[in-house]
């Protein structure tokens, strides 16, 4: 496969790779004329950028006979700009330093006195340049899923089959995660994660992650990285892990403008993204646009209460269009100084109904009514933006400053209707809930990263969180064909306001041995202050006790011969309930089924330890991981039948969660046009919710497994083929089951011309319609089965095409930061998690946990699948809510 090069030293990157040493240590040439005398003595030093003295991640530093000019031997720097060649005898050389975009500098002389002699080159400064080389050919691909030292990256720009589809298709590919049927995502059974977009969190998740992940296209995203045991520098908040999605940039000179458009059966995407940079400024602008239709569905439950029975069967549909722009703008003050700011803005329009939903009520084998309904849910949202970054570096290598700021607000509203019918007859009691919410967050954070000696990182830091939530909510009623009115009920209609300030701390430490062990210690301390109100005079001022948590953390990673390592990691975590949970608005599925939250819950406390290994054999990668998982306190939800069928749930701090498990994932090169990639995530998970009431009192446990594989064929002459498939275990539920399934897709693409656009056709579940799913709910006073049928079936056609011109410009060695809030525990589960990903190139390399995610939040797979009362979307009583719908707001 042909590639027009800009930066030929790529080529002797993967040639390093292919001999599968660890960045950092030595790496052999293995077509090297010669070999350098052999001893205990090494050669070291840091390469940084002459222009702005930061380190220039993964150079090329080979050792030379100064006589002959042949290579002797080298090795790679790593994250931080450091290298050690190892085993190094006595004797002369010359070393010399390549890179991407910058000039080789040769250092003479260098001599190693004796057998033991370790000498150290200090920093190293090279020039930048901005020489375009002739193309070269590259045989092979590059990697769709790379394992780094501190994340786990899917290459999503490389993933052909990803056309046309949303952030949710990308991520269902992504090893250690797992998407359900209504996009809600998990890491190994934990949605206690938080997803950010370029290092940056949006209000635009608060109300729902599933939701907010629909707004992204796919062809918007370069790669998505899965951060699972954070240092004490990421928030306390989040025990799943981190999901970083990052969009396509362009840091190059000139200017370009890219169209990329599809359509199919069940959606179609427009966006338009440019790009410009001149001098020291540079500029972005997208535009991005979907929408889902023509996905009908069809549920069916029966539930059992000690009150009766009753089935209930409906059709549903689903309307989507969603938006997302942005606008992004950097500037370089000096070589010390930079700025950066962006404002993004989202939008949703969302609508959800229900058809025909009928409800047959027995006592014993009578029929004692029938019901019919139609439930038309509408949920809309605008989300924004705006950030102001600073950074400033020093003479001294990996020093740095930055205060990063933030303000992010999400406007929604979230309406349900329904209507109803008894025994064909209109019944005076049609139903309507409005929800106005607004979710606002202000962020400041401080960081300070200093070197103490040459193997040693010193990381400090602060950050305050702002954050106000106000939901306004009425419930009218309509008496016949008359107008609706307000409903009387006190809890019913009110407004509810939240405030929340959390201020933290933290002290990082960072130490790098000789014989290749790395160890990250640290602690963080963050103090939560509260205050919650009603309007409403007779509820008032909710009494909520400020709290303080110090969470520590240690990371521990050595590295072994050909590459291989071994990584071992413990850490306490803080999981806050997110409002969601809190807000008490009745959230009426249908007549039958309500969910109200609780204002009282108090975060849970959660211990991660993980081990990992990975390894290389050949043309094959596999990485392992071992995992065990405790939480206490653990937020979970009661169900309670009340007053003839209706079913209420809300939220307590009664729970208890053990999860132990393992992670196998393997990359498989058959030839260098095919390449294949595939794992398998499997826990146990124990459940107890701990409560004193034998009607209430539930225990679960048992095995949950999910498996993923992935072809990618290159044909040659611009064409290319990619396979996926995906399957998802049985979720075992505090109360009971959710059923598994399975997904695949086949797609095709074929290069235009001088690569400026391409053309492909996708399909998925070809050989079935839809996807059904079974699921059950058990307890002393209640019992649900229901099944869930979704139409899957899908064709789709994409065509993308690009003009304009860039150059190169020489690569800017900054960390590139931003504000992170990950702090809340979310609908589904899907909150917390940790900020960001860590800096590029700014200190020494973060030493990630043991090569996975830590254990999974048992029970929080996801929402037990809607009953036919069930809002689509929305989880069914039994199951934490899903998606939005009357009465969600806020984060």
């Amino acid at each position: 496969m042909k590639k027009s090069l800009l930066i030929f030293p790529f080529a002797c990157l993967t040639w390093f790779a292919q001999a599968q040493t660890p960045a950092g240590g030595s790496s052999p040439i293995t077509n090297a004329a010669s070999t350098a005398p052999k001893g205990n003595g090494s050669i070291s030093g840091t390469i940084l950028d002459a222009a702005n003295q930061q380190p220039v991640a993964y150079a090329t530093v080979t050792l030379l006979d100064p006589t002959s000019g042949k290579v002797l031997d080298g090795a790679l720097c790593d994250d931080a700009g450091k290298f050690k060649i190892v085993k190094v005898g006595p004797g002369t050389y010359r070393v010399a330093v390549s890179f991407v975009g910058y000039e080789t500098r040769n250092i003479d002389n260098v001599r190693v006195a004796d057998r033991n002699s370790d000498v150290n080159l200090g920093a190293i400064k090279v020039n930048g340049s901005a020489q375009v080389l002739k193309e070269v050919t590259i045989e092979g691909q590059r990697a769709l899923i790379e394992e780094k030292v501190d994340r786990t990256v899917y290459n999503a720009e490389n993933d052909i089959s990803n056309r046309g589809g949303d952030a949710t298709d990308v991520l269902r590919k992504v090893p250690m995660l797992s998407v359900d049927m209504d996009g809600n995502v998990s890491i190994r059974g934990s949605q206690n994660l938080t997803v950010l977009i370029n290092n940056r969190p949006s209000t635009i998740t608060a109300g729902s992650i599933a939701d907010a992940l629909k707004q992204i296209p796919a062809d918007m995203i370069k790669s998505v990285e899965v951060i699972t045991s954070p240092s004490a520098r990421y928030d306390a908040e989040g025990s799943g892990g981190i999901i970083n999605i990052v969009t396509k940039k362009n840091t190059l000179r000139g200017g370009t403008l890219n169209l990329d458009t599809g359509a199919g059966l069940r959606g179609s995407n427009l966006g338009m993204r440019g790009s410009y940079r001149t001098g020291k400024m540079g500029f972005s602008l997208g535009g991005f646009g979907r929408s889902n239709y023509n996905t009908p569905g069809s549920f069916e439950m029966t539930q059992i209460t000690p009150n009766g029975r009753t089935f209930q069967t409906a059709d549903t549909r689903n309307n989507n269009i969603f938006g997302r722009y942005s606008f992004g703008w950097d500037y370089d003050i000096n070589k010390k100084n930079f700025l950066s700011a962006g404002v993004n803005y989202g939008i949703r329009n969302g609508r959800t109904l229900q058809d025909d939903l009928s409800i047959t009520r027995y006592q014993g084998d009578d029929i004692t009514g029938k019901s019919v309904q139609n439930i038309r849910n509408k949920d809309n949202s605008g989300t924004i933006d705006v950030n102001l970054d600073y950074t400033h570096t020093f003479d001294k290598p990996q020093r740095e400053l930055s205060v990063l700021t933030q303000f992010s607000r999400n406007n929604r509203n979230s309406d349900y209707l329904n209507y109803m019918t008894f025994n064909s007859q209109t019944v005076p009691n049609h139903t309507r809930n409005d929800n106005k919410s607004f979710n606002q967050e202000n962020t400041v954070r401080i960081d300070y990263q200093t070197p103490i000696g040459k193997n040693q990182l010193i990381e400090v830091g602060g950050k305050e969180i702002i954050r106000n939530v106000t939901s306004n909510y009425t419930t009218l009623i309509a008496t016949g064909n008359g107008p609706f009115v307000v409903d009387d009920k006190r809890s019913a209609s009110n407004s509810f306001t939240y405030n929340q300030n959390i201020m933290a701390g933290y002290l990082a430490y960072t130490l790098t041995t000789k014989n290749n062990y790395s160890i990250k210690a640290g602690s963080r301390y963050e103090y939560t202050s509260i205050n919650a109100n009603f309007r409403s005079s007779d509820q008032g001022t909710i009494a909520i006790p400020s709290y303080g948590v110090l969470v520590p953390s240690v990371n521990v990673s050595k590295k072994l011969k050909a590459g291989n390592s071994v990584k071992l990691a413990y850490n306490r975590r803080i999981q806050r309930p997110s409002l969601q949970y809190l807000n008490p608005n009745r959230q009426f599925f249908n007549t039958t089924q309500f969910t109200e939250g609780n204002p009282n819950l108090s975060p849970e406390y959660t211990n991660n330890v993980e081990l990992g290994y990975n390894t290389y054999i050949k043309s094959a990668a596999i990485y392992f991981t071992a995992f065990a998982r405790n939480t206490n306190n653990s937020i979970q939800s009661i169900r309670q039948p009340l007053a003839g069928d209706t079913i209420r749930t809300t939220f307590d701090n009664i729970g208890l969660e053990n999860a132990y498990g393992f992670s196998v994932f393997g990359s498989l090169d058959l030839s260098n046009k095919l390449r294949i990639n595939g794992g398998t995530d499997v826990y146990y998970a124990v459940l107890n919710n701990n409560n004193p009431s034998s009607d209430l009192n539930a225990h679960n446990e048992g095995w949950v497994p999910s498996a993923r594989l992935m072809g990618n064929y290159n044909l040659g002459q611009g064409w290319g083929l990619q396979g996926f498939g995906f399957y998802r275990g049985r979720q075992i539920l505090l109360q009971g089951f959710q059923g598994g399934f399975g997904m695949y897709s086949l797609n095709i693409k074929k290069d235009l011309k001088n690569k400026k656009g391409s053309v492909g056709i996708g399909a998925e579940n070809f050989f079935n319609t839809s996807i059904k799913i079974r699921s059950e709910i058990t307890s002393p006073t209640l019992s649900q089965i229901s099944v869930n049928e979704r139409t899957n079936l899908n064709f789709r056609v994409n065509f993308s095409y690009s003009i304009g011109k860039m150059s190169m410009d020489a690569p800017r060695r900054r960390n590139k930061k931003s504000v992170g809030n990950d702090d809340l525990k979310q609908e589904g589960d899907n909150g917390g998690g940790m900020e960001g990903g860590q800096p590029q190139g700014g200190g020494a390399p973060a030493q990630a946990a043991p090569g996975g995610a830590p254990a999974p939040r048992p029970g929080g797979a996801a929402p037990a699948p809607q009953g036919p009362g069930a809002r689509p979307g929305a989880g069914a009583p039994g199951a934490r809510p899903a998606g939005g719908g009357g009465g969600s707001w806020g984060r």
